[in-house]
């Protein structure tokens, strides 16, 4: 990412905002949709408070973290615009909650740097506002018997046209002007989407596994 906004966004709110149940869903399914890729090399961008890239350094990931905000101490510091890597030198790189704090005229300069840099894959995710009912059922031996974590039922409303975006965000899925079909359109024009993901419990963050296609 990269905004006056978010270079100047205090350290503290990665911890207050985002150390949730809902934060630790996200941060699970970014987590997850790595670990199914069968990668190494990976690229984060946009470190928020280093959950998500300590876990998988941990776990034996080559990881680097890239974030236009240097108080977050990401291993390098620049604009998800002008990403000073090579080219496929990377074979995943992850923007979670990333795309939605820049302007969306910057989209196609973000998404080809994406390209340009990743070997294989991309992860995104992006905030999608909109009224929903979501209701997740569990009871004991479920997970064994249908290999899921629990029933979800959920139901969303197209388009949040009451709502407005959060103050840190220039656009949101869902929001007028910014419908899924949009995003997929843009996204598209340079990548095959693998798969889309909801998360359970956590709608608002909404996921894009992408395939670079030369």
């Amino acid at each position: 990412m990269c905004c006056d906004k978010e270079k100047t966004k205090p350290k503290d709110l990665y911890y207050n905002d985002y150390d949730s149940i809902a934060g630790f869903i996200s941060y699970f399914y970014q987590i997850d949709l790595v670990r199914k890729l069968g990668v190494n090399k990976v690229l984060e961008v946009g470190v928020g408070n280093k959950t998500v890239s300590n876990y998988l350094r941990h776990n034996g990931f080559d990881i680097t973290t890239y974030d236009c905000n240097e108080s977050l101490e990401p291993d390098v510091v620049g604009d998800i615009k002008e990403l000073p890597f090579e080219d496929s030198s990377y074979e995943v790189i992850m923007a979670c909650e990333v795309l939605e704090h820049l302007p969306w005229n910057d989209m196609p300069k973000t998404i080809d740097e994406l390209f340009r840099v990743t070997s294989k894959y991309v992860i995104i995710s992006i905030p999608f506002t909109s009224l929903y009912f979501e209701a997740a059922i569990k009871f004991p031996m479920y997970n064994k018997i249908l290999k899921k974590y629990c029933l979800d039922l959920f139901i969303r409303l197209p388009f949040a046209i009451f709502a407005g975006c959060s103050k840190h965000h220039q656009w949101e899925i869902g929001l007028k002007g910014y419908s899924l079909r949009k995003v997929r359109k843009e996204i598209k024009r340079k990548f095959r989407i693998l798969k889309e993901v909801r998360p359970i419990l956590q709608p608002k963050h909404y996921f894009f596994v992408l395939q670079k296609v030369q």
